[in-house]
């Protein structure tokens, strides 16, 4: 059985995992953009992982506009980690062999 982390196993979660995995810290349109989802899909995805201890939202401003950040915790950059590595270990097992005539 698996032990893939079922907070990061959601498509949307894992691409939000990925791109800041690459970053100490992305604004929130980068993240939106570079996942390709809605502000709102963002925002949802992004506070389930705030939740689980994954990622810190920090809100300032840049100016007078306001910005939204978001960061991986260690605690997320090690479950990030441990997601990966036990994809690698999935994927590195052999295909079970054809039945049915299926290749």
């Amino acid at each position: 059985m698996s032990a893939l982390d079922p907070v990061i196993h959601a498509p949307v979660r894992l691409q939000i995992m990925s791109v800041l995995a690459a970053a100490q810290e992305a604004e929130f349109s980068f993240v939106r953009e570079s996942v390709e989802v809605s502000d709102s899909v963002l925002s949802r995805q992004a506070a389930a992982l705030e939740n689980a201890g994954y990622v810190v939202i920090r809100k300032g401003h840049v100016g007078k506009r306001p910005r939204t950040w978001l960061s991986l915790t260690p605690e997320g950059r090690t479950a990030f980690r441990d997601y990966v590595s036990e994809l690698q270990r999935i994927v590195g097992q052999p295909l079970p062999a054809a039945q049915d005539g299926v290749p």
